[in-house]
């Protein structure tokens, strides 16, 4: 009778170790299918990563080590470091460069985030209108840089609308002049225009950003009777700190990029007073036709950039 009962269950737990090899052998079918059709829709951006990024900076990084133009009979010749010797030491419109990039960077990045800031916290408070105003400081990042550089400039010119507008206000006191074509302000034209064109941009940033603070933290500090100004400091910003990291390192990337502007409105001029390391890479390797050392140019603000970007997140990583 023993036999007989117990028989019939030995085939049953042979067939559990075949039910759970064919479940994990369909999980890893599955697994495999899942991966080929998340490869194959990402393969279409990596593919543009890879033409558009990965190959220009590896063939720039080739590049700089050369003495190669862009229209030449004669091969490039391998060079080594002379081209990075001749940027710091015989090229004076190098470092005049650099010094205009980081002067620009540095007034640029703390005016521009704070302003967007402190327009964010403006148009999140609960008044009629306010959709108005979001609309009107976003407008200029919603137009083009290049349209927006012409505009600029001929607002700028001796008989343009801020001479007018300065001569009005000061009843004739005011003696015109030409913004772009004097070495002292052509830079900080350039800075005015660009923090203007950009803080609607980062203002939705910030806005994003405060919207995310619960409205019960403000509650509870208004129930201690915190001021708006200690209400600031110990709920809002201490509730931006992952948007501030975000808003800086765009700002700044963004600064020291700059280009478009100058390119438009100025040329680098006036006596090198608004050349940026973009603008000089540019001019070096296409319009003078000095591919290898504008690659060098290239490869130097690459490392400017990638030291800067490092030291700012140094600088606001969490503490835990």
């Amino acid at each position: 009778m023993t036999t007989s009962l117990t028989a019939p269950a030995a085939p049953a737990r042979q067939q559990l170790p075949r039910a759970h090899t064919r479940a994990r052998t369909r999980r890893s079918t599955a697994g495999r299918r899942e991966r080929r059709t998340g490869l194959a829709m990402a393969s279409p951006a990596l593919i543009l990563l890879l033409l558009f990024l990965v190959i220009p900076v590896l063939l720039a990084f080739g590049l700089s080590f050369t003495n190669a133009r862009l229209i030449s009979p004669n091969p490039p010749r391998f060079v080594g470091l002379d081209n990075f010797v001749r940027a710091f030491t015989a090229d004076p419109v190098f470092l005049r460069s650099t010094l205009n990039t980081f002067v620009f960077a540095a007034v640029v990045v703390p005016v521009q985030a704070a302003l967007g800031l402190a327009l964010a916290v403006l148009v999140n408070q609960k008044v009629r209108g306010v959709t108005a105003f979001r609309v009107i400081f976003f407008v200029p990042v919603v137009t083009s840089i290049v349209v927006v550089s012409i505009l600029w400039k001929f607002m700028y010119q001796s008989d343009g609308l801020i001479n007018s507008f300065i001569d009005t206000v000061t009843f004739g006191a005011w003696q015109g002049t030409a913004w772009l074509n004097n070495p002292s302000t052509a830079l900080g034209a350039i800075i005015v225009l660009s923090i203007w064109q950009a803080v609607g941009f980062h203002m939705l940033i910030w806005l994003s950003g405060l919207q995310t603070i619960p409205e019960e933290l403000y509650e509870a500090a208004r129930m201690d009777g915190a001021s708006p100004w200690q209400q600031f400091t110990n709920v809002t910003w201490p509730g931006l700190r992952s948007t501030m990291v975000f808003v800086l390192v765009t700002i700044t990337i963004a600064a020291l990029g700059l280009f478009v502007q100058v390119d438009v409105m100025t040329q680098g001029g006036p006596v090198n007073s608004t050349t940026t390391l973009v603008y000089h890479a540019v001019r070096k390797g296409y319009r003078e036709q000095e591919t290898g050392y504008g690659a060098t140019i290239s490869l130097i603000f690459f490392v400017i950039v990638l030291v800067i970007a490092l030291v700012q997140r140094y600088l606001t990583r969490d503490e835990d």
